[in-house]
């Protein structure tokens, strides 16, 4: 092979090439590769410090294990020599979400979680009034629906209105409604339109159903009319409850033999029937009437939104209310005049009753046999 050393390397003018060497050692000359170099170690420092050897910890043998030591004395722990590094730091635990703090002499200064204070009326309602026979005759007489009698053209009429104002119940408890929309408004203009009938025939109508029962509330205080429609006895009601705190409204409830049906009496008489039921009582009483029951319907047989204040008072309290119209005698005007009164409602339906022609020609009831 051709030597390092005879390649021939070119170089300037006025430099002489350099004799003797290789070709890298030439190359080094040239481009000085000691400039590169860590400069030397002064020698004052002294020598270097001879590394110590790392020592790791050797383990027993089984055979040279120490014999077990009693329990009742202690066993001195040994120290591994190894570097222990610290634990990383584990996250705070959240803190528990504190219904109610309650003063206690035992924890006072502690959050102690404690169950929110119960209601006065905690459990649910369930009336156990004395039941009343319905005089069924009397109800004939009036033309009102009679329980476990024929089907009729007024039973189906009944039915169907009925059939709304319990959707619309539904309805209202799907939204959030809570106990308004088990509660029901019935009214009229005028005095002698029929809202007493049309509440008594919806109740009696109500009562039929399987899953539902049905309270019907005589709120005309100035002249009540549902006991004597029914043959009930008088007794103390809504306003003796609105008067007196120290009273539950639930014993004042009258039972009938009918099934689903019961019936809260007006009360006593009072010039301040307005005043009262404007109250922050109000809202407690009626809250009594479903707590706990929400399969009960109540209706509140109202005097009339143009002849008394109660009605607007009482439209507050309400999901839906029925308006009832005489078809030969309430005027535009005064139907009017009275949804604006009774506007504290969400929802106002129209009861067109006295209705003596039907343009599409319906006869409920002739259909079972029983029609006239």
């Amino acid at each position: 092979m051709t030597e390092q050393s005879k390649i021939p390397v070119p170089h300037g003018r006025d430099e002489k090439p350099l004799k003797g060497n290789s070709l890298i050692e030439r190359a080094a000359g040239k481009l000085d590769f000691d400039s590169f170099l860590p400069p030397p170690v002064p020698t004052e420092l002294g020598p270097e410090r001879p590394k110590r050897p790392i020592r790791r910890p050797q383990q027993a043998a089984f055979a040279d294990a120490p014999e077990p030591v009693p329990a009742t004395e202690p066993v001195p722990a040994t120290k591994a020599p190894v570097t222990e590094m610290p634990a990383p730091e584990a996250p705070l635990p959240e803190p528990e979400p504190v219904i109610a703090v309650a003063g206690n002499p035992d924890t006072d200064g502690l959050d102690v979680p404690v169950e929110a204070p119960a209601t006065s009326f905690e459990q649910p309602v369930a009336f156990s009034g004395e039941k009343h026979e319905i005089d069924r005759a009397h109800l004939r007489e009036q033309g009102m629906i009679v329980p476990e009698g024929k089907v009729t053209a007024l039973l189906e009429e009944f039915r169907i209105v009925k059939r709304k104002i319990l959707l619309q119940a539904a309805d209202l408890r799907r939204n959030g409604g809570g106990a308004l929309a088990q509660r029901v408004l019935i009214s009229s203009p005028h005095p002698n339109e029929g809202k007493t009938y049309c509440a008594l025939n919806l109740a009696l109508a109500i009562a039929a159903e399987k899953e539902s029962e049905v309270l019907l509330v005589d709120a005309d205080f100035a002249k009540p009319s549902v006991l004597t429609s029914l043959g009930l006895p008088a007794g103390p009601g809504l306003m003796d409850a609105l008067t007196d705190s120290d009273v539950d409204v639930a014993d004042f409830v009258i039972g009938t033999d009918i099934p689903g049906l019961w019936v809260l009496p007006a009360g006593d008489t009072t010039n301040s029937d307005t005043e009262y039921l404007n109250s922050s009582r109000t809202a407690k009483v009626l809250d009594r009437l479903t707590q706990g029951a929400p399969q009960r319907v109540v209706l509140f047989d109202s005097p009339p939104a143009l002849a008394a204040s109660p009605a607007a008072e009482l439209a507050k309290y309400v999901g839906q209310t029925i308006m009832v119209a005489r078809a030969d005698q309430t005027g535009q005007g005064s139907l009017e005049d009275a949804i604006s009164l009774l506007s504290g409602c969400p929802n106002i339906e129209l009861l067109l009753n006295a209705v003596n022609f039907s343009p599409s020609g319906r006869s409920f009831g002739t259909y079972y046999g029983y029609g006239g």
